[in-house]
C-alpha cells in the first residue's frame, strides 16, 4: 500500500512538472512574438519619424524658397510702382522684363506648392502646421498674382495715354511747322517789304551838295555861263548834269555843311527861313540847315557858291 501512494505521489508531481514546463513554454512562445511584434513596430516607427523628418527638412526649405521668391516679388513689385512715377518711358523694356520675372517666379512657386501637396498626401503624415502654411503660401501668391495683373493694366493704360500724347504731339508739331514755314514766308515777304521801305525811304531822303568858285562850277559842268542848269525847278535835273561833283547825302542825317568863305551865295532855291550860314573868324565857316523838310522842298540838289 505504502508502494503505491508513492507512485501515485511521484505521478502527480511528474505531471504538475510537465504542466509548469508546458505553460512555461507557452508564455515564452507569447513573449517573443509580442517582442517580435514590438521590434517590428518600433522599426516601423523609426521609418515613419525618418520619413516624417525627411519631408519637415524638404517642406521647410521650399518653404524658405518660395518666402525668398514671394519677397522679391513684393520688393520688385514696389520698386517698379516707383518707377512707373518717375521717368516711365525711359524704364519701358526693363520694367517689362522685370514683370516677366516675377511671373516666372510666381509660377515656379506655384508649382513647387502643389508638389508640396502631393508629397504631404502621399506621405499619409499629418502635420497642420505645413497645411495651413500652404495656405498661407497660396492665398499670397495669389495677392502677388494680381497686384502684378493690376501693374501690367497700370503699364498698358499709361501706353495708351503715351500713344495718344505721342500722337497729339505729333499733331502738333506738324502744326508748327506749318505754322513756321508761313511765319517764314510772312517774315520774308515782310523782310522784303520792309528792304523796299528802307529803299524807298533812302531814295526819297537822298539829296546832293555841291560848292565851289564859280569858275570851279562851271568848269565841272554845274553853272554855264548864262546860269545854273535848271536846278531849283521842280521839274527833272538835266542829263548832261555833272552828277560825280555832288556828294550825295541823307537829309535825316546831315545838316551841316562846311564852306570856310568869305562869302557865299546859294545858287539853289531854298526858302530863307530853313537854313542859316554862321560865321566863324570873319569867314563863314558852314551852312546849317535848321528845317530839312522845308529846306529841300524845292529841289534835293544843294549848290553854293563861294568867293574868298
Amino acid at each position: 500500500m505504502e508502494i503505491e501512494r508513492k507512485s501515485v505521489g511521484y505521478g502527480i508531481m511528474v505531471a504538475l512538472l510537465l504542466l509548469v514546463v508546458i505553460v512555461a513554454g507557452i508564455v515564452i512562445i507569447s513573449k517573443t512574438d509580442r517582442i517580435e511584434q514590438l521590434t517590428l513596430q518600433n522599426s516601423n516607427l523609426n521609418t515613419t519619424i525618418e520619413t516624417r523628418d525627411s519631408l519637415v527638412n524638404e517642406l521647410t526649405g521650399t518653404f524658405d524658397q518660395i518666402e525668398e521668391n514671394l519677397t522679391f516679388v513684393r520688393n520688385k513689385r514696389n520698386q517698379l510702382t516707383v518707377a512707373s512715377q518717375e521717368g516711365y518711358k525711359n524704364r519701358k523694356e526693363t520694367m517689362v522684363s522685370d514683370i516677366k520675372l516675377m511671373n516666372e517666379m510666381l509660377e515656379e512657386s506655384s508649382k513647387k506648392i502643389d508638389e508640396l501637396e502631393k508629397k504631404l498626401k502621399s506621405s499619409g503624415i499629418e502635420i497642420k502646421s505645413f497645411k495651413n502654411k500652404i495656405v498661407q503660401l497660396n492665398k499670397t501668391i495669389q495677392e502677388q498674382d494680381e497686384n502684378i495683373r493690376q501693374l501690367k493694366a497700370e503699364i498698358e493704360q499709361r501706353d495708351y495715354k503715351i500713344a495718344e500724347k505721342d500722337a497729339q504731339m505729333a499733331n502738333l508739331q506738324r502744326d508748327i511747322s506749318v505754322k513756321e514755314d508761313s511765319i517764314l514766308s510772312k517774315s520774308k515777304i515782310i523782310a522784303d517789304k520792309s528792304q523796299t521801305i528802307v529803299e524807298k525811304e533812302n531814295e526819297i531822303n537822298k539829296a546832293y551838295f555841291a560848292s565851289g568858285s564859280h569858275k570851279d562850277l562851271i568848269k565841272n559842268g554845274i553853272l554855264t555861263k548864262e546860269g545854273f542848269l535848271g536846278i531849283g525847278k521842280n521839274a527833272s535835273v538835266k542829263e548832261d548834269l555833272n552828277e560825280g561833283y555832288f556828294t550825295q547825302l541823307d537829309i535825316r542825317k546831315e545838316n551841316q555843311f562846311p564852306l570856310n568863305a568869305k562869302k557865299v551865295k546859294l545858287i539853289s532855291k531854298h526858302p530863307y527861313n530853313s537854313y542859316r550860314l554862321v560865321e566863324e573868324n570873319d569867314k563863314i565857316a558852314y551852312l546849317e540847315i535848321e528845317n530839312p523838310q522845308e529846306f529841300w522842298k524845292l529841289t534835293r540838289y544843294a549848290i553854293v557858291e563861294t568867293k574868298n
